[in-house]
């Protein structure tokens, strides 16, 4: 059984206390005693005086020894919280209010550098430290702080002066949480992810082989496949002859990664009689969250890569897009399985429409126009009222505008945005042409307002693309969208009948974007010049859109004269003359400028006020599309621009330096 310490103040206490009761007990009874007998009452009375006094005395002293032992318990507190502070294996350092370092534990200081002064301001040893983040009342603030490849979670407490609020100090602790976040990093690579792997133009590349020499041909694919993922520890599933799925780690990816996806190249070279050359697409989803989110990022990344025309492996982290490959030129396909279907698709939609809104892309040109024609010509035919969404016409394309305008049949095909908004229904179909990205659209803020949305477009896909669509349509081995919609046409109806002026702008809008049928033009383009052709159009009339005035060819000979030679075989050029179409007439130098001998890329800038203009050209290997990507465009492998806002030529030419040393370091 336990016994409890005996307090001797605590019984002198209790003496005094009784003391001074029996003292007030012997005043009355003093005062009783005067009354009856005088002589004992003053005797009694002056005891008592006596015990009263010496009562006091003892309380006095009593609170001495209390004072005392309470003083040096607080003295021994302190002590022990002072050596906590000072022994705490948890780093501690104590600032002022403008981050001057006041006091620190020796377990701070064994985290710092011997360079370091521990007297300095609390910035010079963690430079990204903000003091206007810190706690403005009590309150605790924390933060993560990564120091010498070691991490530290920061807790901070504002200590107030109880007599002067103004004077306070803040103490931080450090807690170390390496061994936390590296078991979260192991746990983080050991996640597994999904993707999926297609080989494009299956059917084309069987076909272009003997037919004895296809089960080795595809042996040679899938055995390659397998063997470079097993090497970088993937499981492969095959689920198809032409379509793939693995399974990785975060750690496995990194090692595909550092090898920059040559299962690529790999692919492309082999040759065992096949007239066209082997790719996939591949498309990985990186989602730490879970397996099903991995699995749509997978997907998208997948169909990002085809619309971008294949032969490339993309990654997709949250909404951040990772490229690898894409270097090749995209292969036509002989089959027309697919635009019969979206012909079909387009048929229905436009049947359940009360009308067709048409829009194209900001600044239209030949081949925009082109395609809306013929897209007012699918809705007519449908019995459909239809209308193109056209603010202001361009240099580009006001010879075709202005014969347009001038025939009774077309006087209420453009209308304005404000028009557009007024003739917009639940019923209404709209159609993009030629873009496929909301930003870049003639009149952005139409798409708010309706889901009845179909998109045609020839460009490679983009990240930003309109997902919201009833019907898309993108095929970047398509050489025009107006190939595209004459495509379309020629499914829709048994007996196409075109005007005179609508077969003009298709055949224009192929013309321009295959430069005179130099650039992209496959059997299927030749094919639908010749429907086209027998639709009532002339080349010459079509020639005719394109006549340049004299004094654009003397500023396209003057940029040609003044173009930089870079790296032997890239010509930069910079449109000095502050025409109002030189955007228009920078895609001219563009293309004139790979006609010279030597040349394969070419890049013109324009100045358009504080904005600058790029159009890219290419003849060659390089893809122009993806160095105009990492300046913020887009566009095609061969044919691609960039718009930079706020920047001068010069910087441009720094950016563009970097962009093309940068895309030449991927495909080493």
């Amino acid at each position: 059984m336990s016994t409890k310490k005996k307090n001797p103040l605590g019984y002198m206490a209790y003496i005094i206390r009784f003391a001074q009761v029996c003292f007030v007990f012997g005043i009355i009874q003093g005062i009783i005693g005067i009354y009856f007998n005088t002589f004992f009452g003053i005797f009694e009375a002056l005891i008592f005086v006596g015990m009263l006094a010496y009562s006091f005395m003892l309380e006095k002293r009593l609170k001495s020894h209390m004072q005392a032992e309470i003083l040096d318990q607080v003295n021994a507190l302190g002590k022990i919280k002072k050596d906590m502070f000072i022994d705490s294996p948890i780093p501690i350092v104590v600032i002022d209010k403008i981050g001057t370092i006041v006091w620190s534990n020796e377990s701070f200081r064994s985290i710092l550098d011997e360079e370091e002064d521990i007297d300095k301001n609390i910035r010079a040893i963690f430079p990204d430290f903000q003091m206007e983040n810190l706690p403005k009342e009590t309150e605790l603030y924390e933060r993560d702080i990564l120091k010498n490849e070691q991490h530290y979670h920061m807790i901070c407490n504002k200590v107030i002066d109880v007599e002067n609020a103004s004077n306070f100090q803040y103490v931080l602790y450090f807690i170390d949480t390496t061994t936390q976040k590296e078991l979260e990093e192991q746990v983080k690579k050991q996640r597994c992810m999904v993707g999926y792997i297609y080989i494009d133009n299956y059917e084309e590349i069987m076909q272009s082989i003997e037919e004895v020499r296809r089960p080795m041909l595809g042996a040679i694919i899938d055995r390659k496949i397998n063997i470079w993922f097993k090497n970088n520890d993937v499981a492969v599933c095959k689920f198809d002859r032409d379509r793939y799925m693995i399974f990785f780690t975060q750690e496995n990816l990194e090692k595909m990664q550092n090898r920059k996806f040559d299962i690529l190249d790999e692919l492309r070279h082999i040759q065992v009689g096949n007239d066209l050359p082997v790719t996939v697409s591949i498309g990985i989803g990186r989602n730490f969250d879970s397996l099903i989110g991995s699995k749509e990022d997978a997907r998208a990344a997948f169909d990002l890569a085809l619309g971008r025309g294949g032969d490339q492996a993309i990654i997709k982290k949250n909404d951040k897009y990772t490229f690898y490959g894409g270097k090749t030129k995209e292969v036509e396909k002989s089959t027309r399985v697919k635009v019969r279907i979206k012909a079909y698709a387009f048929k229905e939609l436009l049947h359940e429409a009360d009308k067709v809104l048409i829009m194209g892309h900001q600044n239209i040109d030949m081949d925009c126009l082109g395609a809306a024609m013929g897209v007012y010509r699918a809705a007519t035919i449908m019995g459909k009222k239809a209308h193109i969404i056209l603010q202001d016409s361009t240099f580009a394309v006001q010879e075709l505008y202005n014969r347009i305008i001038e025939l009774p049949e077309y006087q209420d095909l453009f209308i304005s945005q404000e028009r557009a908004d007024q003739e917009l229904t639940k019923q209404t179909l709209v159609v993009l042409v030629d873009v496929h990205r909301k930003s870049y659209l003639e009149y952005p803020a139409l798409l708010d307002k309706t889901d009845n949305i179909v998109v045609f477009d020839h460009h490679r896909l983009s990240t930003d693309y309109i997902e919201n669509a009833v019907l898309t349509y993108i095929e970047p081995f398509i050489s025009s969208t107006s190939e595209m919609i004459s495509e379309i046409l020629i499914y829709l109806a048994d007996k196409v009948k075109l005007t005179q002026i609508e077969a003009d702008a298709l055949l224009a809008g192929i013309t321009v974007d295959t430069k005179n049928f130099a650039f992209k033009a496959g059997v299927r383009t030749f094919e639908a010049a010749a429907f086209l052709r027998r639709a009532g159009a002339d080349s010459t009339r079509v020639r005719m859109l394109f006549q340049n005035d004299m004094e654009t060819y003397k500023i396209k000979a003057t940029t040609i004269k003044d173009a930089e030679i870079w790296d032997e075989d890239i010509a930069v050029a910079v449109v000095t003359n502050n025409h109002m179409h030189s955007n228009i007439i920078a895609a001219q130098i563009a293309d004139e400028l790979l006609t010279i001998k030597g040349i394969q890329t070419t890049f013109v800038i324009t100045v358009n006020g504080p904005d600058l203009q790029v159009s890219a050209r290419a003849l060659g290997d390089m893809n122009v599309q993806r160095i105009m990507e990492m300046l913020g465009g887009g566009g095609h492998k061969n044919i691609a621009g960039a718009q930079l806002k706020d920047t001068t030529v010069e910087d441009m030419k720094v950016k563009l330096r970097e962009a093309i040393n940068d895309y030449k370091q991927e495909g080493e």
